[in-house]
């Protein structure tokens, strides 16, 4: 349902155009919680809409989407007026937008004027209706007068009183809360997981997931899913006390019982909001929640009654939005990369974009099975979604903008890069080139090797692995300590300098502990915990080789699974070449990586933030791990306790604080770590 306009378009045309895209896009959100199109994409077809509107104000309507809220509500539920209309916010994108929305105001009122920042949490709107304490009604937003009545599910939502935590003096006799629905992230993957285990539907974030577990006709399916509530803004109100400012209002839900985000920041000026939002921009994703920008609220509620509103949005309030981490574009072609234990991984050749801060032009797809699932076929327009470092992935097709007669894609039976047969063994989602000698797998084997989870070896990447495959150098990871000044000399880009330092670092790697060594080898199920395991129980490669599956399985923290993989790595001929050039060249073989210390953290979670004198992060971290316990990079319910350092994160510290998991200087980490258990 998208839509590529010739330049020279009649305006009423394009207009009429525009308003039946953005309805059509309305609906799949709104009310069929299936969007086609990312929320930039949206975003840009309403701004060209309002710009071509405000060009030509003979073509302006009052049913035109620019001037309406929402979509009309579903009628799978029952009708449920608004006592207060729900409105939606304008946007801003730019410092400029923001300055713009601030000197509009100073045009309505004069005097001091404060801002309440929010974190805009990516979720769904929902009214909650409260009379004398007793919860009553929840509805959706709906078009923004009538939305639908969803009081039963919201009812399964923990986070969500029955009865408001206030005195018969304080609590109003009618007091409708509004705020955001979500699904936390940790519980989205989770859901995710459980769908991919019953061959069902994946959501496509968790914002869809949210809505879709929220509109169940049975509220059973909704409790079985992990809701979550942030409550916003104070809708209508009979009696109780009166407030001067919004972030007063919010101190008062918050005192009521309802979970209000602990991340509200009243700032002077619209310089220290740019600044706020910036910092969030960076941060978004140290959150167990999805965010997409903040809102800006002017604090005065006189102002805000001076402001008012316009057709569909307040005058005193503007959502200011982060750069998209979601974006449609053109699916040019699908291609498959081998990696260094031969695992053929389906990727995307993108039409290049700009989404999550960088442009894109390839894409995961993770395997065979997600792109059967999720249909998507060269010459699509597809979803890609990036958020933070995390890499890009094809989210789905837009359906409605399939060419006709486009042919679903077929995995590969051949490597693309040795020609010989591709495997999918029974009962995995993975494909596998076997051919060892592959050219493919023998570079990925290598620079992983060299790489800085395995043997940290600086200036040996990807790129100068292949230069050196290609030219002859190297065959195997043996045969980097085979390497010499006099064959790199003269390279492009091999001065004596980058050579004294290349062949510097690849002896400095000899020194590494066997675990490193271990993950080094491309052992296929084995990770960073298996490998510090069999370096602490066995204490050296020789007697990893010589044990059987048996004896590596009894090894806690390795089984079955790990054990036969590693003896059958370890029995091949091929990689006993590769280790005798190792043991040739001097390279470590023994361990421990540690000393040997108790498992007194296994079940623990232990958060690590801020800057520790008694550690790096990652010696913390590895200091959890070696005594059983896990180091997550965010805070949970799970955790146990969070370790705070000089300058923690912001949002882990309230995270903490608004769980209740207890929080821990040196000292008392220290003694955690000694004893297994948190100081009294």
């Amino acid at each position: 349902m998208t839509s590529d306009q010739p330049v020279g378009t009649d305006p009423a045309a394009r207009v009429d155009e525009l308003r039946r895209l953005v309805e059509h896009h309305n609906h799949r959100y709104h009310v069929l919680d299936d969007p086609e199109i990312s929320d930039a994409d949206y975003d840009a077809l309403v701004r060209e809409l309002r710009d071509m509107e405000d060009a030509h104000p003979e073509l302006a309507s009052t049913t035109s989407p620019t001037q309406t809220v929402g979509a009309p509500p579903s009628p799978l539920f029952a009708p449920a007026p608004h006592r207060l209309p729900m409105m939606s916010l304008d946007n801003a994108f730019s410092f400029e937008e923001l300055v713009a929305w601030g000197k509009r105001m100073e045009r309505i009122i004069s005097g001091e004027v404060t801002f309440a920042c929010e974190l805009k949490i990516d979720g769904l709107a929902i009214s909650i209706l409260y009379e004398n304490g007793r919860y009553t009604r929840a509805a959706t937003r709906g078009d923004g007068v009538t939305g639908e009545d969803v009081t039963a599910n919201v009812a399964t939502v923990g986070v969500i009183p029955e009865r408001l935590d206030l005195d018969r003096r304080s609590c109003p006799a009618v007091l409708e809360v509004r705020g955001e629905l979500y699904m936390p992230l940790s519980a989205f993957e989770e859901l995710n997981r459980r769908q991919a285990e019953a061959g069902g539907r994946l959501f496509a974030n968790p914002r869809n997931s949210a809505a879709g577990s929220l509109r169940q006709k049975d509220p059973k399916i909704t409790a079985s899913r992990e809701l979550s509530f942030w409550a916003y803004q104070l809708g209508a109100r009979e009696g109780g006390p009166r407030f001067a400012r919004h972030s007063e209002s919010l101190d008062f839900l918050r005192q009521a019982g309802l979970p209000v985000n602990p991340e509200v920041k009243v700032l002077a000026n619209l310089d220290e909001v740019f600044a706020f939002s910036g910092a969030w921009e960076q941060h978004r994703h140290d959150l167990d929640y999805e965010i997409d920008g903040v809102v800006v609220k002017v604090d005065e509620l006189h102002h805000q009654q001076e402001l008012g509103f316009t057709a569909r949005a307040p005058r005193w309030a503007l959502a200011y939005k982060f750069p998209p981490e979601e974006r449609s574009t053109k699916l040019l072609d699908i291609m498959v990369s081998i990696g260094k234990s031969g695992k053929a991984t389906p990727f995307a050749k993108l039409e290049p974009v700009l989404v999550g801060g960088s442009t894109v032009g390839l894409a995961t797809l993770h395997n065979e099975d997600q792109v059967a699932l999720k249909d998507v076929r060269p010459g699509d327009t597809v979803m890609v979604r990036k958020a933070g470092d995390v890499i890009p992935e094809v989210v789905g097709p837009v359906l409605s903008s399939r060419p006709k007669g486009l042919r679903a894609w077929r995995f590969p039976d051949t490597c693309p890069a040795c020609g010989r047969p591709l495997s999918r063994l029974e009962g995995e989602s993975d494909t596998f080139c076997t051919n060892a000698e592959c050219p493919a797998q023998r570079v990925q084997r290598i620079a992983h090797f060299a790489s800085r989870a395995g043997m940290d070896i600086e200036g040996l990447g990807e790129q100068r692995v292949t230069l050196f495959v290609e030219l002859g150098l190297l065959e195997d990871a043996g045969d980097i300590y085979g390497l010499t000044a006099e064959p790199l000399l003269g390279l492009e880009g091999f001065g004596h300098q980058s050579v004294a330092n290349l062949l510097g670092a690849i002896e400095e790697s000899k020194r590494r502990p066997l675990d490193r060594l271990l993950v080094a080898l491309s052992i296929r199920h084995l990770g960073d915990t298996g490998s510090v395991a069999l370096a602490r129980a066995l204490g050296h490669l020789d007697r990893i080789i010589a044990a059987s599956p048996e004896e590596l399985a009894a090894v806690d923290g390795v089984g079955p699974k790990i054990a036969a993989s590693v003896h059958q790595f370890l029995a091949l001929p091929a990689n006993r070449v590769v280790i005798d050039k190792l043991r040739a060249a001097g390279v470590n073989l023994e361990g421990p990586a540690t000393p040997s210390v108790p498992q007194n953290l296994a079940g623990q979670s232990v958060v690590v933030t801020g800057t520790l004198e008694g550690w790096s992060r990652e010696e913390a971290e590895a200091a959890i791990k070696a005594r059983g316990g896990k180091a997550p990079g965010s805070v949970s319910k799970r955790t146990t306790a969070v370790v705070l350092g000089e300058a923690p994160g912001a949002s882990k510290l309230s995270q903490a604080q608004e769980l209740g998991i207890p929080t821990l200087d040196e000292a008392a980490f220290a003694h955690l770590l000694e004893t297994g258990e948190l100081p009294s």
